[in-house]
Parts: C-alpha cells; structure tokens; sequence
C-alpha cells in the first residue's frame, strides 16, 4: 500500500492541514505506556480523530517506521501490529 498525500490548495504538504499543528509535540510522545502516559496517549488520540489527514499521517508513520509516538491516531504498539499484518498478507498474497 502506497503512501497517499491529501495536498490541499495553498498548501505542500498534508502536514500543514493536520489538526497537531497547532497542539504541543510532547502530546505525541508520551513517556510510557502506562499511568499519566494512558490520559496523555488519550488526548493525542481525540486530536488525531478530529484530523483530516489522519490517515495520510498513519500511512507516513508505516511507510517511514516511525517507532514512537501517536501518529494517525495510533499507538506504537498498534502501528507494530499494522506492520506485521501488512508483512503476513504480502507473504500469502
């Protein structure tokens, strides 16, 4: 799958549409995955949700293995788990 970028008019990149552009980095990259880190990867995800371009940050984060953080409203761990379904399925297909 393709990496699919909504370029919008006034603009060169989806990142300048997305709704964390105006929301502190820290909010993306919670330490841990546990305690205060579960509220903060929360908030990061209702940002996300809000986003038009989440998908288009989602399949850069896949694309471009970004290990850490909230990237198209997904956790590392579920964007790991993206990636090894996407691997399984390109072996059986």
């Amino acid at each position: 799958m393709g990496l699919n970028v909504i370029v919008l008019p006034g603009t060169d990149d989806w990142r300048d549409v997305g709704a964390c552009r105006d929301t502190s980095p820290d909010l993306f990259f919670p330490v841990g995955t546990t305690g205060p880190a579960l509220d903060q990867i929360a908030a990061a995800k209702v940002v996300c949700g809000e986003c038009e371009v989440s998908a288009e940050c989602l399949e850069y984060a896949l694309a471009t293995n970004q290990d850490t953080g909230i990237w198209g409203g997904h956790s590392e761990e579920e964007r790991r788990q993206m990636r090894k379904a996407r691997r399984a399925a390109a072996k059986s297909a």
